[in-house]
């Protein structure tokens, strides 16, 4: 039971987003599903969370998570379970880096997909992603920029 109230903490704060300018939650709305995406440093996830999950706590390695929510008629959403690939790399360059997403649950509630990755001292990080909601539709594009710093 613990584990469940940590991990829908981690969740929540991943898909919430936090009040620092590092950390913007950002959606794209395709049709009827909203693509949710944030990226922010692990420094600021608490050790429980980073140990529960296995997840780096350091200056230099940030966490990007992505969910995705389905609209219904009624007004409400549901989450989908979705397929997330993709690369980061420093704006301009050419090589980027891909990302391994490994998928986050909280019962039927709460469905996302973390990726870790390096971050270098205020370089702007381009992140291209595909996202796949529909088996039976391509997968969506996400494209976004967003610089990470580095206290010294």
């Amino acid at each position: 039971m613990r584990h469940r109230i940590v991990l829908g903490r981690l969740i929540a704060v991943l898909l919430l987003g936090f009040s620092l300018p590092l950390a913007a939650q950002q959606f794209e709305q395709v049709g009827d599903y909203q693509i949710h995406y944030s990226a922010v440093s692990t420094r600021f996830l608490s050790a429980e969370i980073t140990q529960t999950h296995d997840i780096p706590r350091s200056e230099a390695m940030a966490l990007l998570n992505v969910s995705v929510l389905e609209e219904r008629d009624d007004g409400t959403t549901r989450p989908v379970n979705a397929q997330v690939n993709g690369t980061v790399s420093e704006l301009g360059s050419d090589d980027g880096s891909p990302l391994a997403f490994r998928t986050l649950r909280d019962g039927d509630d709460v469905v996302s997909q973390i990726a870790v990755f390096r971050i270098h001292a205020d370089a702007p990080m381009r992140f291209d992603l595909d996202v796949r909601y529909d088996r039976n539709a391509e997968p969506a594009e996400v494209s976004f920029i967003q610089r990470f710093y580095i206290e010294r």
